[in-house]
C-alpha cells in the first residue's frame, strides 16, 4: 500500500471512531500480523476516547491557565477523585513565563512539544491588560500568515518535485502581492530570479504566488493543508480550536494569496503551529500533542497513561529533509537571522540543527499585528518544536523569533555545556 493510501487509512481510523470491527472484517484481517494491526487500531481508538474524556474533564482549567494536580472527574461513566501528572517541563515553562512577563507584549504565547513523542513541554500564555485572560495557545483565531508557506513549500517539494535550488521568476516587489505581477509570466530586464530556498527564507510573497501557479493545483494545496491538520479537530487530551484553511477552486490570484499566506481567512493556533514544525523535524511524521502523563486513582492505581499518537506520514523522509533546508535558511540568512544571531555565533551550539518560519499579518481576534515564529531544533537524539506568537496593538516589545531562539537555548544549553570541548562539529549552527 502506498504511503498516501496509508495516510488516508490512518485518517479514517483515527477520526471516524466508529465501526472499527466491521472495517476489520471488510478488510479481511485474518493473519497474525493483521490481528496485531487490529489490536493497534483498537489501542488508538481507546487512546482517543480517553483523551476526549480528559479534554472534557480538565478543559475549563486548561483554558484558565491552570493545571490541577487533583480533582474529581467523570471516568468511564463514574465520578472519581484522581491525581494528574503532566508532561510540562518546569524549567522550560518558567523560562517561557519569564520571557513573556519581561517583554510584556499585548498578547503572547509560547507552546513547545517533543517532536517525536508529542509531549507538551511548555504552554505559556500572557495578556498585558488581563492576568486572568484565557489561554491563547488553544485559540485558532490567529491568521496563519506566512507560516502557511510551509504547507505550500511541502506540496511543491513532495508533490511537484521542486528542489530548494529551483529558480522562481517573478515581477514586482518582494513583500507585496499584486494581481498584475502574480499572473504575469513575462520575463523582462526587471524580472527577479530567486531560488525556492531564498524565497522561503526571505518570505517573498510574489515568488510563492508564482510557485503555486506554475507547479500546483488548488487540490494540491488543499490536500497538504489537510495533512497538516487544518480543517479537522486535533485529538489532544486538552481542548484546542480547529485551524481553518480555505483554498478557492481554480488557479488564479486567490490561490496565490493562500499559497503565500497573504490572507486573513486561513487561521491556526499555536498548538498547530508547533505541530507543523514538529512534522518537518520528525521526517514527515505528525504526532498529536498530549499534556497528561498519567492519571491515578485514590489508591495510587493507574487509570490512564499518556502515549504517543502518530497521525501518519504527510511527506517522504527526503521531502522533509528538503523542507528543513528551507527552514534552516530562514534562521541563517532569512527573516529570523537577527533574532538567531546570538545563538548562530555561539560555538557551543554548532551541532544543534535549527530551522523556522516567521509570519506577520494584522489580525482581528485579538486585534493587532500578529507576529509568528514556528520552528524546530534537534541534535540527533532530541527533537523539539516550538510556536511563539505575539500580537501588538501599536508598539513591538519583542519578536516571536527571539522567543523561539531563547527557548531553544534554554532547552539545549545544558546539553551543549556537557559536551566534550574537542567534540566533532557535524552541522552548521542555525
Amino acid at each position: 500500500m502506498s504511503s498516501k493510501n496509508n495516510y488516508k487509512l490512518l485518517k479514517l481510523l483515527v477520526f471516524s471512531g466508529a465501526c472499527l470491527v466491521g472495517l476489520y472484517s471488510l478488510l479481511g484481517f485474518t493473519s497474525s500480523a493483521d490481528s496485531q494491526e487490529v489490536q493497534a487500531h483498537k489501542k488508538i481508538k481507546s487512546q482517543l476516547e480517553q483523551r476526549t474524556q480528559l479534554a472534557k474533564a480538565i478543559g475549563s482549567k486548561v483554558r484558565a491557565n491552570d493545571l490541577p494536580e487533583s480533582l474529581k472527574i467523570q471516568w468511564n461513566g463514574e465520578e472519581q477523585a484522581v491525581k494528574l501528572n503532566y508532561t510540562i517541563d518546569d524549567t522550560l515553562q518558567r523560562e517561557a513565563d519569564r520571557l513573556l512577563k519581561s517583554y510584556k507584549p499585548d498578547y503572547g504565547a509560547v507552546f513547545m512539544i517533543d517532536a517525536m513523542t508529542g509531549e507538551v513541554l511548555v504552554m505559556s500564555s500572557f495578556q498585558r491588560d488581563d492576568a486572568d485572560a484565557p489561554n491563547l495557545n488553544l485559540q485558532a483565531t490567529f491568521p496563519a500568515a506566512s507560516v502557511f508557506k510551509v504547507v505550500t513549500a511541502t506540496a511543491a517539494v513532495d508533490k511537484a518535485g521542486v528542489s530548494p535550488e529551483s529558480k522562481i521568476r517573478y515581477n514586482g516587489g518582494a513583500y507585496t502581492l499584486y494581481k498584475k505581477n502574480v499572473l504575469s509570466d513575462k520575463v523582462t530586464r526587471w524580472t527577479n530570479v530567486i531560488t525556492l530556498k531564498d524565497a522561503f527564507a526571505r518570505s517573498i510573497n510574489t515568488a510563492f504566488g508564482r510557485l503555486s501557479i506554475e507547479n500546483l493545483h488548488p487540490e494540491d494545496l488543499n490536500e497538504y493543508a489537510n495533512r497538516f491538520m487544518f480543517n479537522q479537530e486535533i485529538p489532544a487530551d486538552f481542548p484546542v480550536e480547529m485551524g481553518v484553511a480555505y483554498v478557492p477552486p481554480g488557479k488564479g490570484f486567490e490561490m496565490a494569496e493562500v499559497a503565500s499566506g497573504y490572507n486573513k481567512t486561513n487561521r491556526m493556533s499555536p498548538v498547530q503551529g508547533a505541530m507543523i514544525a514538529a512534522a518537518v523535524a520528525n521526517d514527515g511524521q505528525v504526532v498529536i500533542p498530549y499534556l497528561v502523563r498519567n492519571v491515578m486513582d485514590e489508591k495510587g492505581e493507574s487509570l490512564y497513561e499518556g502515549s504517543t499518537l502518530n497521525n501518519g506520514t504527510i511527506m517522504t523522509k527526503e521531502s522533509a529533509a528538503k523542507v528543513r533546508e528551507l527552514m534552516e535558511r530562514t534562521v541563517l540568512a532569512g527573516t529570523s537571522r537577527r533574532s538567531f544571531r546570538p545563538i548562530t555565533k555561539d560555538r557551543k551550539f554548532r551541532e544543534i540543527e535549527m530551522g523556522g518560519k516567521t509570519g506577520h499579518l494584522t489580525g482581528d481576534n485579538p486585534r493587532g499585528r500578529t507576529d509568528w515564529f514556528v520552528g524546530y531544533a534537534q541534535d540527533g537524539e532530541r527533537k523539539i518544536a516550538v510556536a511563539a506568537i505575539t500580537v501588538n496593538k501599536k508598539f513591538w516589545t519583542v519578536k516571536s523569533a527571539h522567543l523561539g531562539q531563547s527557548m531553544f537555548r534554554k532547552y539545549f544549553g545544558p546539553v551543549v555545556s556537557n559536551q566534550p570541548k574537542n567534540g566533532r562539529v557535524v552541522s552548521s549552527t542555525k
